[in-house]
């Protein structure tokens, strides 16, 4: 039975959507459960005195190498509160999804950090 306490935490996500109408995902695993794969948008928690859309902006340049100011993010299109289990921590975590619409980009996965780096396997 897993007891941890659930970790409270905020994150800007961004839909990265190119001329074809194609969503940017990553592919990744959890460290717990490293044989189960599932996609997801770019995106993670804010920094303290980070905005979510600031730490949207910063992600989206760690994850992908595409470099966007907070405001050409503009307002958030969807809020959601996600639950999920990562490495052995539970979490809560209130999410703000912007929209940035591309033209074709290079995706580069070099900005990831170490943890990432380790567990991120693809983008699409």
């Amino acid at each position: 039975m897993d007891i941890s306490p659930v970790a409270r935490r905020r994150a800007g996500r961004v839909l990265v959507i190119d001329p074809d109408g194609r969503v940017l995902l990553l592919q990744g695993f959890d460290p717990a459960v490293p044989q189960r794969r599932f996609w997801f948008t770019i995106g993670g928690g804010a920094d303290p005195g980070e905005t979510l859309v600031q730490a949207a902006a910063r992600e989206l340049r760690e994850e992908s190498g595409i470099t966007a100011e907070p405001a050409a993010l503009g307002e958030p299109v969807w809020r959601r509160i996600a639950e999920f289990s990562y490495a052995g921590q539970r979490y809560r975590q209130d999410e703000e999804y912007f929209l940035l619409r591309t033209g074709v980009v290079e995706v580069t996965l070099d900005g990831l950090e170490e943890a990432e780096q380790r567990t991120v396997t693809a983008h699409r």
